[in-house]
């Protein structure tokens, strides 16, 4: 199937917040999806893979599924207009290009924050899915492993990792410039899912710590087990709006399906005179409409930008070093892919040998004793290892040079290997 693994993407490279947020899949939405394409398509090896930064389906067919796979999207996300959609996906339509695309995104090469440390976390949940879903087949385990592991290399031979790189980090980054702006300013961070969590820790554990940190969140409980941990102050859930008056730089990183803070839910509270507001979501937390408010300013996630110049060079400084353990991975999984198209005709080669010896070994075993059949055994055995030595270091020379094929025909016809199974017998 390695053949026609394919990929479809939208990403924050060809596509704005706006079409991002209307087809970012939550992970039960990206469960329901899983089960509608294996419904109604006979797709094989399907990994979703859904962030802030891009929503992607992985695949393999012999077709192009693209128009397929985004009506299915459009029915799990619950819109019609698909074609407003279509064009902002890009269709991968090569096992390799798709294929290097999966390592690229896995390793963060093609984050917005480039090295993101978050995505390898992504693609290992969204492989776990598809490994419960049962859309994974033994293609796409080799191939995530292998993925695994080129980060494993990527992170021990290379710089690209040296220093933190990820959203929450650069909106750590630029909690710290904001907070120059104000003296001894409170910053108040809603939701502790992943990206929120990780910028509380990247603000507790700063050596420019702002002084002043609160985090309020709908389970209270995991709030305040972070607030003990760093000396946070933590507000109730239903105590936002008095959060949101006391607090000048706001940073909202919870998963809702509609804004949580707007213009008309500000219109009550009396504000800071200047308030800063992050919105790390997807869909966005925080409505546009709050910059209606004077001197209320708002970032999103597109307006995060990588603020550590200095780690931001060494990554790109080590990106050919990167790509090039890309491409040696993609070599392996491409020669493991090859001979996995001629193991059927190992099997049936050895197959065909073992039916010979056991035909010869039954006419002959009735006539010795048991000691002398253990011996004939061994050597019977041995013998059909050593012929079927070259056959098959001639098959994975041959899947090397590409030609493969014609030497299946040629073992097909002499052997006559269709009357046998290619399962171990």
């Amino acid at each position: 199937m390695h053949h026609s693994f394919k990929a479809l993407s939208l990403t924050y490279k060809n596509s704005p917040v706006e079409i991002r947020e209307h087809v970012a899949l939550s992970p039960e939405e990206a469960n329901l999806l899983l089960q509608k394409i294996k419904e109604v398509t006979a797709a094989q090896d399907v990994l979703i893979l859904s962030t802030c930064n891009r929503t992607e389906i992985y695949y393999s067919h012999e077709e192009n599924l693209s128009d397929t796979l985004v009506k299915l999207i459009g029915i799990v996300k619950g819109f019609d207009d698909t074609e407003a959609y279509n064009p902002y996906f890009t269709r991968l339509n090569t096992s390799h290009s798709a294929m290097r695309h999966l390592f690229q995104v896995a390793v963060g090469l093609q984050s917005q924050v480039i090295g993101d440390l978050q995505i390898t976390n992504q693609v290992k949940r969204a492989y776990q899915a598809s490994a419960d879903a049962d859309t994974a087949s033994p293609f796409l385990h080799r191939l995530l492993h292998t993925v695994f592991y080129t980060n494993k290399r990527v992170v021990q031979e290379t710089a690209f990792r040296d220093g933190a790189a990820s959203i929450s980090y650069a909106a750590t980054e630029m909690v710290q410039h904001l907070t120059r702006k104000f003296n001894n300013p409170q910053i108040l961070l809603i939701g502790l899912g992943e990206i929120g969590e990780d910028v509380a820790k990247n603000l507790g554990d700063s050596k420019n710590r702002p002084p002043r940190i609160a985090i309020t969140n709908r389970t209270h409980s995991k709030a305040q087990d972070m607030a003990d941990t760093y000396g946070f102050t933590t507000y109730d859930f239903s105590d936002l709006p008095q959060a949101l008056a006391e607090s000048e730089i706001i940073i909202s990183s919870v998963a809702m399906a509609h804004p949580l803070i707007t213009e008309s839910s500000l219109s009550g509270i009396s504000l800071r005179s200047s308030v800063r507001f992050i919105d790390l979501s997807v869909p966005r937390s925080i409505d546009p409409s709050v910059t209606q408010i004077p001197t209320t300013y708002l970032y999103n996630i597109d307006d995060i930008r990588n603020r550590a110049d200095q780690a931001l060079s060494q990554r790109l400084a080590a990106v050919p070093d990167v790509k090039f353990i890309i491409e040696e991975s993609l070599r392996d999984i491409h020669q493991w892919a090859q001979e996995m198209e001629v193991s059927p005709t190992i099997q049936r080669l050895k197959n065909a040998l073992e039916h010979i010896r056991q035909e010869e070994m039954a006419r002959y075993l009735k006539d010795l004793d048991n000691e002398q059949a253990a011996h004939v055994e061994k050597i019977t055995r041995s013998m059909m290892q050593k012929i079927m030595k070259l056959p098959v270091l001639q098959l994975k020379a041959a899947c090397k040079r590409g030609e493969a094929e014609t030497l299946i025909d040629v073992l097909n016809d002499l052997f006559d290997l269709e009357k046998h199974p290619a399962k171990r017998v």
